[in-house]
């Protein structure tokens, strides 16, 4: 979402349904996690007094926007309300999922506790399966730290196949790195290769019917909806029973999503053409 004006980016329509105004900003980023993983304190040391609250459009839960500059970019942070999962059994999970998966932000920052890293990796793995383009941040080292907790960064990177920072939000440890990670999976200096459901390797027995289940189902998604940013997401909740997917699917609510980004792209192109004339 690069320019000054960002009326013509691609999720520019999604976004301002969702109430989300992008002008004055280069890139929007998704700011996600679990309660009590200090993702507040994330979000307040990266915008300082750049900050905005107000509702999302027609629900009583509080948003927050913010924005933070980084060599000359100037970045859009959305605090998505915190959850534990993306599976749509209340109203915060089902904001934070039409965002990260309709809005399509630049990038997604998931704010994890590294004394309770295990607990933090099941919304982790969700937002993968949206998105490529996430940056994992693994919070509250300081009290890790405390509790004698270490965290191979390195290794967690490697297999959940996205950027790690490791941070100590309240005193500003980690945040330089974790906004430069942000700034290289946006401008595609550094390539993800996010952890999903696979038919391969140990417990394939298990997971093959799946991934052909998922094979199966995204094309038919696809017709139904051309253009949806990830059918094979829209599959999995699909065949995990997620009836508000199913009525979104059935009601072309999918569909006229799909559409307005097709709209918002085709006119992307002709402000590409008309200014490349000129």
């Amino acid at each position: 979402m690069t320019g000054d004006n960002c009326e013509t980016c691609p999720a520019h329509a999604s976004l301002a349904q969702m109430g989300i105004k992008i002008d004055r900003f280069d890139r929007v980023v998704a700011l996600a996690g679990n309660p009590n993983t200090g993702k507040s304190t994330v979000f307040n040391a990266l915008t300082g007094l750049k900050q905005h609250t107000g509702n999302w459009p027609g629900k009583t839960v509080t948003r927050a926007e913010g924005g933070y500059e980084f060599a000359g970019v100037r970045y859009k942070l959305v605090d998505l309300p915190g959850t534990y999962s993306l599976l749509s059994a209340s109203q915060d999970e089902e904001i934070a999922r039409d965002f990260i998966l309709f809005g399509q932000p630049d990038c997604t920052i998931v704010v994890t506790d590294a004394t309770c890293l295990e607990r933090n990796l099941n919304l982790v793995l969700q937002v993968l399966e949206i998105t490529d383009r996430v940056v994992v941040c693994v919070n509250l080292m300081d009290e890790a730290r405390r509790k004698g907790l270490e965290v191979d960064v390195r290794s967690l990177a490697r297999d959940l196949g996205v950027p790690v920072a490791a941070t100590a939000a309240s005193t500003g440890e980690g945040l330089r790195d974790l906004i430069t990670a942000v700034a290289e999976v946006i401008e595609g200096r550094v390539q993800t290769a996010p952890h999903r459901v696979r038919g391969e390797g140990a417990g394939a027995e298990h997971i093959a019917p799946v991934q052909r289940a998922l094979d199966e189902l995204a094309p038919w998604i696809e017709r139904l909806a051309p253009g949806l940013p990830n059918a094979r997401w829209v599959a999995m909740r699909l065949l995990d029973g997620d009836l508000r997917v199913r009525q979104a699917l059935l009601d072309g609510e999918l569909t006229r999503i799909a559409q307005r980004q097709r709209q918002a792209v085709q006119r992307l192109s002709r402000k590409i053409a008309l200014e490349g004339a000129q």
